[in-house]
């Protein structure tokens, strides 16, 4: 039997030479058989899941694309002609046994009048809080809170507005809040579903490799 001789994968411009994660060249005759195999496999796979990504992708981009010329030429027949391309759009089949999902979701993020609201914030709870235990006060610190990167959590602060509070100040807290969000940029999601007949459930159609 004739033994092929297996691809290089070593990613070195060194004939002979190995380079490692590390940068450094090492010998070919001193790297194990075993390394080699599971190197070339790691390549194999990875260049193969690179390819379906590029599809994957390429799929998402005309999905979206085939949605919104259908939107926009479903809102001609009503005279509106603002286009397709934005806004959360459920389609569904004619028989209900598929269903596309479209949502486009905001990342917000917070101007400078977020000091301003902060500040605001504490003052009313300094005068809430005094004979009082300190629970308002930690609730209102987590909302203010930031993660790792420096960046405050949307939610956290977005709830603050949901507290039904008619004092004043807390009243123009809130309306600098409002004042500094942005809108930085919209992530548009693209979702398949096909209907359990016994169920009637509607189930995803996984288009996720590690939920697949």
């Amino acid at each position: 039997m004739t033994e092929t001789t297996q691809p290089s994968y070593s990613q070195s411009t060194t004939p002979g030479y190995w380079q490692d994660a590390n940068g450094n060249l090492v010998p070919e005759s001193k790297v194990k058989q075993i390394d080699q195999v599971r190197n070339q496999m790691v390549y194999d796979l990875c260049r193969m899941a690179e390819v379906e990504s590029l599809a994957l992708r390429t799929f998402k981009l005309s999905a979206m694309a085939e949605m919104s010329a259908f939107v926009a030429m479903s809102l001609e027949n009503y005279g509106v002609l603002t286009g397709g391309t934005k806004g959360n759009v459920t389609l569904c089949s004619y028989d209900g046994k598929y269903k596309i999902v479209r949502q486009m979701q905001d990342k917000i993020t917070f101007g400078e009048q977020l000091m301003a609201a902060k500040s605001l914030i504490d003052e009313c709870v300094h005068i809430w809080a005094q004979g009082a235990n300190d629970n308002i006060k930690a609730l209102v610190n987590h909302a203010f809170q930031t993660d790792k990167e420096g960046k405050i959590n949307t939610g956290r602060v977005l709830g603050l507005r949901r507290l039904d509070i008619k004092d004043e100040k807390w009243q123009a807290a809130m309306t600098a809040i409002a004042d500094s969000m942005q809108t930085a940029s919209t992530k548009p999601y693209i979702r398949f579903y096909k209907r359990d007949d016994t169920t009637q459930e509607y189930l995803p159609i996984n288009l996720d490799v590690a939920g697949a």
